[in-house]
């Protein structure tokens, strides 16, 4: 088995699911309750990964929300605090472990992006699918870079996914009329992402249509496929 650090805000689920897998699996599982919002979190967040002499050979930045309200009529510290988590903690985490991954000659760094990454946004998604397009580039040209040293790099830009970040970003009431089959669930994203990552793929989309959407995406002449994407981005809007 794979011993774990986990790393989020809660400390009473980081602990459960600590649990669990130290039980279910064999290993040893270890949580740290850290705001990762905070610039100072990287940090913090690897020097105690590494103590004990622990060296960080998988990183997986999962870690986000979404603000689907008017960037206007956002505060300012919201939104320096959701980039500090999306963009500049994923960079500076994954800057402070590849030093380590290189040395050892073996590394796997998962970022998760999104299917909208390859959007041209919308109302009231101003910074999600911006940030989701640096993690991409920012994965693919990493990985061109370490790959041949070991360190493979992976953005994994998954559809609608049935987890707690609709309820975390006020939109549960609107993800329900989402119809099924365009759902998928966290064990299928996780599984096809670690398979693919392990095979050093730069890009991976989980799911039949999401890799469908995807194509689209890039292939459709924007003019015709961003007035498509924008009305199906505004159902998400939750207001001021």
């Amino acid at each position: 088995g794979i011993d774990v650090a986990l790393v989020a805000r809660r400390a009473d689920r980081l602990e459960a699911l600590a649990h669990e897998l130290a039980s279910k699996y064999a290993v040893s599982a270890v949580f740290r309750s850290t705001d990762l919002c905070d610039p100072a979190a990287p940090d913090a967040v690897c020097a105690w990964a590494a103590s004990g002499g622990r060296g960080v050979d998988i990183l997986i930045n999962n870690a986000g929300y979404s603000i689907p309200q008017s960037f206007a009529a956002t505060p300012l510290d919201r939104q320096l605090g959701y980039i500090e988590l999306s963009v500049t903690g994923p960079v500076a985490l994954t800057r402070l472990v590849l030093p380590g991954m290189i040395a050892r000659g073996f590394g796997r760094i998962i970022n998760i992006s999104s299917i909208t990454a390859f959007s041209s946004g919308g109302k009231g998604h101003t910074l999600y699918p911006a940030s989701k397009s640096f993690v991409v580039k920012f994965s693919q040209s990493l990985n061109a870079e370490v790959a041949a040293k070991g360190v493979f790099v992976t953005a994994v830009c998954p559809g609608f996914v049935d987890t707690e970040f609709q309820q975390a970003n006020n939109m549960a009431d609107k993800m329900a009329s989402t119809p099924k089959f365009l759902k998928q669930t966290a064990e299928e994203v996780a599984s096809e992402a670690w398979a693919r990552n392990d095979r050093g793929v730069e890009v991976v989309v989980p799911g039949l249509l999401p890799k469908i959407a995807a194509a689209t995406l890039k292939l459709v002449p924007e003019q015709i496929v961003t007035p498509i994407t924008r009305s199906a981005a505004e159902k998400y809007y939750v207001g001021d």
